[in-house]
């Protein structure tokens, strides 16, 4: 059975740039996303938004600010893991990083294993009929 969770997970190099991405996959990637995301200068929320498009805005947990994002918002089937995917462009620092996915977990998303992304490619192939290739 396909696991439909959402899941989230720093998708770069600990400690190694600048710049950090994060990744949440699943069904509620953009709800969860739309929670705690917000565009600069209006009321937009991601969920209207058209699909491959990138977006500026802040994270915040609740009235405070986490930081200054770019968002990457890919909807289903046409994302890389054929699910909702929303990849946040945030400051590198590891504290920034940490308390994003911590802000995720607690809207709903579920923090990935080492190989989710081959385990969910592996099951999704298999449930098309297909053969299950390693990347």
């Amino acid at each position: 059975m396909l696991d439909t969770s959402t899941i989230c997970a720093v998708s770069t190099p600990a400690g190694q740039g600048a710049i950090a991405v994060i990744r949440l996959s699943g069904e509620q990637a953009i709800h969860i996303c739309d929670r705690v995301f917000f565009f600069r200068d209006s009321k937009k929320k991601l969920a209207s938004q058209k699909p491959n498009t990138l977006h500026f805005g802040v994270i915040k947990d609740g009235e405070r600010v986490l930081d200054e994002v770019v968002t990457g918002l890919f909807k289903a089937p046409h994302s890389y893991t054929g699910e909702d995917v929303v990849e946040v462009s945030c400051h590198g620092a590891i504290y920034i990083q940490q308390q994003i996915l911590e802000l995720f977990v607690r809207h709903g998303a579920r923090l990935a294993g080492c190989s989710w992304r081959t385990e969910k490619d592996k099951k999704r192939r298999a449930e098309a009929g297909s053969s299950p290739t390693l990347f």
